[in-house]
């Protein structure tokens, strides 16, 4: 039971989509609800029927940098009033609709800016030790991962692991990889895909 939701064909100007689509372990179908506002590379949180999306970018250019948030229920989203405290795209999130974690991503300029989300609003929490964009992230608001990612031109292999309030050391990826995707829990997550 897996939800996808916005993001681009492939290529920089092509215009961003708020597309939603549902899987149900065998095939994917279409949603007639779409997000509100178009974007990609956003964070994101959540279950199918309890999903949210936040920050992102909305391309062709100009380039915007998104600080809104939106939620969805199996059938449609709604966007609430909470917005991130710093408009940021490429960042990483974990957690759940109403107790989310957002972190890292490109703001002006690449960011160790964490927020914590509560179903009604944003808080700055304790920042990533490493400043990186283009992450992934997995496990939940007080027992989270971030990997992976790029600073710069350089590409991470290292993980972070936060407990709450702050971030600390983890084990390392294999690849070094940005534009990854993350799953699971913290002491039990998987990394996959991404380019090196």
């Amino acid at each position: 039971a897996s939800v996808s939701f916005g993001g681009s064909a492939l290529g920089g100007n092509n215009p961003d989509t708020g597309a939603t689509e549902l899987f149900n372990g065998i095939a994917w179908t279409t949603n007639p609800g779409s997000m509100n506002t178009a974007r990609r590379l956003m964070g994101s949180a959540g279950t199918q029927t309890a999903a949210l999306a936040f920050g992102g970018v909305t391309l062709p250019t100009p380039v915007i940098l998104r600080a809104s948030t939106e939620s969805f229920n199996g059938t449609s989203w709604t966007t609430s009033p909470a917005t991130l405290g710093l408009a940021r795209g490429y960042l990483g999130g974990c957690g759940t609709q109403t107790a989310a974690l957002g972190f890292g991503g490109y703001g002006t300029p690449v960011s160790t800016a964490t927020e914590s989300y509560n179903g009604t609003s944003w808080t700055t929490v304790g920042s990533l030790n490493t400043a990186r964009g283009r992450l992934a992230g997995a496990g939940t608001q007080t027992a989270g991962l971030g990997f992976g990612g790029i600073v710069s031109t350089t590409v991470q292999n290292a993980t972070e692991e936060y407990n709450g309030s702050t971030w600390g050391p983890g084990g390392y990826l294999n690849t070094s990889r940005y534009v990854l995707n993350g799953c699971g829990a913290q002491t039990a997550a998987l990394a996959f895909a991404g380019s090196t």
